[in-house]
């Protein structure tokens, strides 16, 4: 059962912009590339930051207003104002980036983007240069697979490989992603790890459990001694 990488996702070749790229040209870029950030590279070719739609917008946020610095702000809203100034990619960009490398899982990618609260990531090679680039839409074409995919990965890899048993006692069907696992199998606990571990294959939305078992090895059992 292959364990899916950012490489296997990615978007490549990038859009990207230097540090001294204007305020315009950043915007016409999103706009003819129907994206929604572009990385920052310095001259390396790796990444130095992010610039973003919200980035851009700050500008539109303070139209009107004045964007000179308040002593009495602080936090995101000094941030933002600061950006609304901005007429370079430096002065828009966040930095640091938050980035991964081409053989990150998907599942670690995708906790990253939670916990960073980003919607995309910049993928970068060992030497921190820019290679591709991974979205939250990129993340979502492991739901694309076939449902036979996602039954031979099934069969082959939780079946076979990790449970040892043989697929003919365990009836796999696939439909839109929906997993159904049904037959006997000999302990209860192996059922369990059937339904726990198929939950996992990429591209599997829900498992429908109607295994059964010969033995039930989670019961608590006692005896009383004399």
């Amino acid at each position: 059962m292959r364990q899916w990488k950012v490489a296997d996702v990615m978007t490549t070749p990038v859009v990207s912009v230097r540090a001294d790229t204007p305020y315009s040209e950043i915007v016409n870029l999103l706009a003819r590339h129907a994206i929604s950030a572009v990385p920052v590279v310095d001259t390396f070719g790796r990444v130095t930051g992010v610039v973003s739609e919200a980035d851009l917008l700050h500008k539109v946020e303070f139209l009107g207003d004045d964007t000179e610095p308040r002593f009495f702000e602080w936090g995101a809203r000094k941030t933002n104002r600061a950006k609304a100034r901005g007429g370079t990619a430096e002065e828009l960009m966040t930095s640091p980036a938050s980035t991964v490398q081409a053989a990150t899982p998907l599942t670690t990618a995708a906790r990253l983007m939670d916990k960073q609260n980003v919607k995309r990531l910049p993928v970068v090679n060992d030497a921190g240069h820019l290679c591709g680039i991974v979205s939250r839409n990129d993340l979502l074409k492991v739901y694309l697979r076939s449902d036979p995919e996602i039954h031979d990965d099934i069969v082959e890899g939780v079946i076979r490989r990790i449970l040892w048993l043989d697929p003919l006692a365990v009836q796999v069907d696939v439909i839109d992603g929906v997993v159904t696992l049904n037959g006997k199998v000999d302990r209860k606990s192996t059922a369990e790890v059937a339904v726990h571990v198929t939950r996992g294959v990429l591209g599997v939305v829900n498992v429908v459990d109607e295994l059964s078992w010969d033995y039930d090895d989670t019961a608590v059992h006692t005896t009383a001694g004399w």
